[in-house]
């Protein structure tokens, strides 16, 4: 058998656009021949799925799934909000968070698992692009884990059972009252949909971001023309409403505008009788970083007709 090496699969790929396991296992099944390999993805679907692997995917559903002390969630992305309503799309993503109860967030792991009835979840996802005729994508998977406590989900925006807009996990380690603390889990979830916090707490926040903050603090602080001591004072101060203000744990509750969350879940733990802990949250938004390609229907549409865009009516 030929040595398939990665400069080959690399080739393969740029020529057709087809995933990087599809493009080496078509290498191997042809003995390394490139010209056979594409032949040879183009018969099974995945190269005439690829040409649609450029337009912009980010639309599509975020999933959650929780299994007793365990919670996934991932963001499968289509073109368009109406695949999101295509029970075949649905099932598929609601069975990918199955299957990463297992595989955890390992995006490759997770498109390597055997997904049910045949196949694995890269190569049910690319059928899947065939056959519903747009781009789709695994973008990622989070998972949480308590030894002794609750995951809870919450689904913003649901198209389906665990399946919607906004995705969101609250894991809480406790040994107290499981209705409890799912009934506080729930609440918590619901205001990190609502509030958005970028970390559990001020010193998780990310360094290039706080440094980022600050240059913006201090560019606005010196244009006060007040003292050196003084602008430092006010930088200082911005950064620390800045880190109350996106922590989790600091940030006022949703539900009655007044509360710590840290303060929302040590009056739980005291009602409930055993220390509470928010060990770690999870929150995906669909579509939140990717960048839309703005497009003119109506041009392409002309365009694909062989025809110009009608000139609006006077």
């Amino acid at each position: 058998m030929a040595e398939i090496t990665a400069a080959s699969v690399k080739e393969l790929r740029e020529r057709t656009g087809a995933g990087m396991m599809d493009c080496k296992k078509a290498l191997n099944e042809t003995n390394g021949d490139m010209e056979a390999a594409i032949d040879w993805l183009r018969t099974k679907g995945l190269a005439a799925a690829a040409k649609k692997a450029g337009r912009t995917a980010a639309e599509g559903l975020v999933g959650v799934q929780v299994l007793g002390t365990m919670g996934s969630v991932v963001e499968v992305n289509s073109e368009t909000d109406f695949v999101a309503k295509n029970e075949q799309f649905q099932d598929f993503v609601r069975n990918v968070a199955q299957l990463a109860l297992a595989t955890g967030d390992n995006i490759d792991e997770l498109s390597r698992a055997q997904y049910p009835g045949g196949g694995t979840v890269g190569e049910v996802l690319t059928a899947n692009v065939a056959t519903i005729g747009e781009n789709q994508s695994l973008r990622r998977a989070a998972l949480l884990q308590v030894k002794d406590g609750v995951v809870v989900s919450y689904v913003h925006n649901a198209a389906a059972p665990g399946l919607g807009k906004i995705g969101v996990l609250v894991a809480l380690e406790s040994t107290g009252d499981k209705a409890a603390l799912e009934a506080l889990g729930k609440q918590l979830a619901m205001h990190i949909a609502a509030a958005n916090p970028l970390a559990l707490n001020g010193d998780d926040l990310d360094a290039a971001m706080i440094e980022r903050e600050r240059a913006i603090a201090s560019e606005k602080a010196a244009e006060s023309g007040k003292p050196a001591d003084i602008v430092a004072r006010m930088v200082d101060g911005a950064i620390a409403k800045f880190r109350k203000e996106n922590a989790l744990m600091s940030q006022i509750f949703v539900m009655d505008n007044k509360t710590r969350i840290e303060d929302v879940v040590a009056a739980e733990a005291k009602k409930i009788g055993a220390p509470v802990t928010l060990a770690a949250y999870a929150r995906f938004q669909l579509g939140e970083g990717i960048e839309k390609k703005e497009s003119d229907f109506a041009a392409e549409v002309a365009a694909a007709a062989g025809t110009n865009k009608p000139e609006p009516v006077a």
